[in-house]
């Protein structure tokens, strides 16, 4: 059916808000062919241009839009930011004198005027501005040094130029240097958020991690809605734990955990938790409460947790990874449990309950309970169900408290709730989500039915356990071709390989519940991806999941690696990441990959280290000789064992977030298949293969080897590397995670 112009506007703007820019701009563009001047449409193109850093570009959308309507305060704005961040300062104050004279005089343009006034009123000259963006954005960042210097010496209050500079030191590794040309850019403009953000990064890689926090908190100060900032933030707080309080950044974490495709909230929790267990009033708790000297009324515990909004917020939307947290938490849903009848609960614990019950369907159930509690629920189970055969809706407190012990899509009689306020949120991820994905699941093509053994019995775990199941994650804010990525990564790739395809074909071996997918057809400019599982309900949560984002460039398929070859298409990209090893047989599954991939193409692939992986190997064969089973049951129990033991591997399991949901649970001690690998192993698998390595993904891990290994080969010599991972036995705990190419 073809979409009317408003229809198409209303999809580009919910587009353009999701940051699917690709997309967004597709649909203005299908506007403007049939009516070139629409105002509002020009103005979207214009923000959209300056959201993906081609300021430039958006010039004459603003201009249109202005022309076609002078009354629209935000179109005033909107251009003379894009002048500001092109540094045609002289140009941005003619234009907002010319705003002033049609009157507008809003708070945000005295914000602007004082902008202006902190800047430099020296123009650059557009063209060797346009220059220095090119060649910034060919990565040629000695060139664009070369015409800073000359520029810096006519224009020396140009906080826009030092921030280039900076940018293109950083460019070329030199940090300290970048550091001073961004803190020159700050005298001179303290108000531009771009150049704290750029100062931020440059204190991470300088290895200050304080300084750089700062600098991202100052650039969401003055820009709150600032994605590449939180992006940034994001990725430095990974794993980092706090020992000191940060009110602000706690506050920061929020609209953090609002942003739905900045990154994965798991990534931040370690970080946000311990920021939290700092705050007096929870520190208090957990001390009474673990000490069990003084326990007090659940409802009182319950008011002492809703004060604190950054708990809450990641509690909807990823597991809590802690133990003391989670003892709290499973003494408050007993508490409810047994109070269930009292109608008197309040707005604040009907609040707090449906958001335990939201983190109790985020980790899938993994808390212990007792024998009172199952005899309880199974009484709560009958009442509900009673009541709704006579017509009669169960209370919003019986709902949530069932809700925190089982998904409510369980239960045939379900479809019988009426919705209620309180259990908006829970009705949506427990119920209405779920139907959906069995809706998608009906339609997903299947290349043909899957025969390998070990392979059904893969699928049959995931079909009953898709893993992980997730709320939000990270996409990639700026697209990029190979060639742009390789430079990024510092990989090595043979001059005949670097190319830009027309439209890259891009194969996901084992896309799970979407992550992966989701994120590399995000991640590379112009690709189609197809995205391939063993498991239809993997798949059918990551279309839902994809469908939601509004990302059209992936197709779903259930398909064994083993059947890959069976499509006859060759592809530019293959990325199998924490799949192979899963594999009866590893090395034939990536054999099928290889001949699936274009000489010259790029491989992404993820494995298991033996070396990292010791301590799991001990528990994988404790489980295995036990013969405890893998059923949630038999796992809570295990937990339980794990939590109370003094094992020295137990305890480091302890501090994996997989620890604290059951599918990841599942995926990491009790899965029905496992290979580990090691350095060396890898090394002639490549070439066995045909495929060279190109390098590893993690730049962190990467930049800390070459503190040691300095040779400009070292980082593409597997020995190198195996010798590193001997010396520091962990480093690989995520996974060993590399590129390599297919000789041509």
């Amino acid at each position: 059916m073809r979409l009317t112009l408003n229809e198409t506007y209303q999809k580009a703007v919910e587009a353009q808000k999701a940051e699917q820019f690709q997309d967004a701009e597709h649909l203005y563009n299908a506007i403007l062919e049939k009516v070139p001047k629409n105002p509002e449409v020009n103005f979207n193109m214009g923000v959209l241009a300056v959201s993906i850093s081609k300021v430039q570009e958006a010039l004459p959308f603003f201009q249109t839009a202005l022309e076609m309507n002078p009354n629209i305060e935000q179109y005033w704005l909107g251009y003379i930011d894009a002048l500001i961040k092109l540094g045609q300062i002289t140009n941005a104050i003619d234009v907002f004198d010319q705003a002033r004279n049609q009157g507008f005089k809003s708070i945000e343009f005295d914000r602007v005027g004082l902008k202006l006034k902190n800047s430099s009123k020296e123009p650059l000259p557009q063209d060797q501005v346009n220059q220095l963006i090119h060649y910034f954005r060919q990565g040629l960042f000695q060139q664009v040094l070369d015409i800073i210097k000359l520029l810096l010496s006519q224009y020396p209050n140009s906080y826009f130029l030092y921030n280039i500079q900076g940018s293109a030191c950083a460019g070329l590794g030199q940090h300290n240097a970048a550091i001073s040309s961004f803190r020159k850019s700050i005298e001179i403009n303290p108000n531009y958020a771009e150049t704290f953000n750029n100062l931020g990064v440059a204190m991470k890689n300088n290895g200050d991690i304080e300084a750089a926090i700062n600098g991202f908190e100052k650039a969401l100060e003055l820009k709150p809605d600032y994605s590449e900032a939180f992006s940034n933030l994001g990725n430095i707080l990974k794993g980092l734990v706090f020992i000191k309080p940060n009110a602000n950044l706690m506050t920061i974490m929020i609209s953090m955990l609002d942003q739905k495709t900045v990154f994965r909230p798991k990534q931040i929790a370690r970080a946000a938790i311990s920021l939290l267990k700092l705050e007096p009033s929870l520190k208090e708790l957990l001390e009474k409460e673990l000490s069990g000297k003084s326990r007090q009324p659940v409802h009182k515990t319950i008011s002492t947790l809703s004060q604190l909004p950054l708990l809450l917020k990641l509690m909807s939307v990823c597991p809590i990874s802690d133990l003391e947290l989670e003892s709290v938490l499973v003494s408050i849903r007993s508490a409810l449990l047994s109070s269930v009848g009292d109608a008197s609960f309040s707005p604040e614990v009907l609040h707090f309950q449906s958001t335990l019950a939201l983190q109790c369907f985020t980790n899938e159930y993994i808390y212990t309970q007792t024998n009172k509690e199952t005899e309880l629920i199974e009484e709560l189970k009958d009442v509900i169900q009673r009541g709704l055969l006579d017509g009669q809706q169960p209370s919003p407190q019986s709902i949530l408290c069932l809700a925190s012990y089982a998904a409510l899509q369980e239960f045939e009689w379900c479809d019988l709730l009426t919705l209620n306020s309180n259990i908006k949120e829970v009705f949506l991820r427990q119920i209405s989500e779920p139907k959906e994905e069995s809706r998608l699941k009906a339609n997903i093509p299947i290349l043909q039915e899957i025969t390998d053994i070990v392979s059904s019995k893969v699928r049959e775990q995931y079909e009953v356990n898709p893993y992980p199941r997730w709320v939000d994650l990270e996409v990639p804010l700026h697209p990029k071709t190979m060639p742009q990525l390789a430079n990024e990564l510092n990989l090595r790739v043979s001059a005949n390989a670097v190319r830009g395809e027309p439209t890259l074909n891009i194969l996901i071996a084992g896309c799970g519940t979407g992550q992966h997918s989701i994120g590399t057809a995000s991640r590379f400019k112009d690709c189609k991806v197809l995205a391939i599982d063993l498991s239809l309900a993997s798949l059918a949560y990551a279309k839902r999941k994809t469908e939601d984002l509004g990302i059209t460039n992936i197709e779903y398929m259930q398909a064994d690696i083993l059947d890959v070859g069976k499509l006859d298409k060759k592809f530019d990209i293959i990325e199998s990441g924490g799949v192979l090893h899963h594999m009866d047989n590893p090395m034939a599954g990536w054999r099928v990959l290889t001949d699936c991939l274009k000489p010259g193409g790029h491989m992404k692939i993820a494995l298991y280290s033996g070396l990292a992986r010791q301590h799991i190997i001990k528990m994988r064969e404790e489980i295995s000789q036990s013969g405890i089973g893998s059923g949630d049951d038999a796992m809570r129990l295990f937990r339980s064992r794990v939590i109370n033991s003094s094992k020295v591997y137990d305890k480091k399991i302890l501090s994996s977030a997989d620890f604290y949901s059951t599918s990841e649970l599942r995926d990491l001690l009790f899965h029905v298949q496992e290979h580990q690998f090691t350095l060396p192993q890898i090394k002639g698998c490549l070439s066995e293969l045909g495929l060279t390595f190109c390098g590893f993904e993690i730049e962190r891990l990467v930049r800390d080897f070459k503190l040691t290994n300095i040779g400009p080969d070292d980082p593409y010599d597997l020995d190198k590397w195996d010798s590193y991972e001997q010396a520091h036995t962990d480093s690989f705990i995520g996974m060993y995670q590399f590129w390599c190419e297919k000789i041509a």
